[in-house]
């Protein structure tokens, strides 16, 4: 592939990183919570992975259309998305709680920031209608290999910037509950209007 693609692929796939979302919520969660940043962002990783995977193997195009299974994957999701988004609202982390849960663990974390990515529909959706636009047919690659490859580059996008927006509320708000406090009802209203918004986009 011409690293013209892949740089013009990846400053696509920077916006969308950059832009405060579900992940973003996840991130800062984690990060108030303490240690459990990099597993949190991991796992958000893992469902994006799988996302490119999806893609890759050609079952994105079978999913797309059939409109069940999206609205079954866009129901999942946005119950995940709510029931977090309704924790983090009600009891929002603060850094002084952020040592105690004693629930909390690494595999924990990780797998709900699965969760939260590999069942976003926004997700999967965006990656069938922009990975494909990238690949090149005439290219000596097997279109597969093109778009694990540009799915890797989104990958190492995500993981600067997500882990930089986790550890950064760390370091900003550890100090400031009340700051804390404020910003996980926030992230938690942000999950909540993400569920909601691909709510109201399956019934409209």
């Amino acid at each position: 592939m011409a690293i013209s693609v892949l740089t013009a692929f990846w400053a696509v796939s920077l916006l969308f990183v950059i832009t405060p979302g579900a992940d973003w919520a996840y991130a800062i969660s984690a990060g108030m919570r303490g240690r459990w940043v990099m597993p949190a962002v991991m796992g958000m990783l893992s469902g994006h992975f799988l996302a490119t995977l999806i893609v890759a193997a050609g079952v994105g195009s079978l999913l797309a259309g059939h409109p069940l299974a999206l609205t079954l994957l866009t129901v999942a999701g946005c119950v995940y998305l709510l029931w977090l988004g309704g924790n983090l609202l009600l009891s929002p982390a603060v850094p002084e709680a952020g040592q105690a849960g004693v629930q909390e663990s690494g595999p924990r974390w990780a797998f709900k920031g699965f969760c939260v990515s590999g069942l976003n529909p926004k997700v999967f959706l965006l990656f069938l209608a922009l990975l494909p636009q990238f690949t090149d047919p005439t290219s000596n690659w097997p279109m597969p290999v093109q778009i694990l490859l540009l799915g890797a580059v989104h990958l190492c996008s995500s993981l600067v910037i997500y882990t930089l927006v986790g550890y950064g509320a760390k370091a900003v708000l550890s100090t400031r509950p009340q700051a804390a406090r404020l910003v996980g009802r926030v992230s938690g209203m942000a999950m909540i209007s993400v569920a909601l918004g691909l709510i109201y986009g399956q019934l409209n």
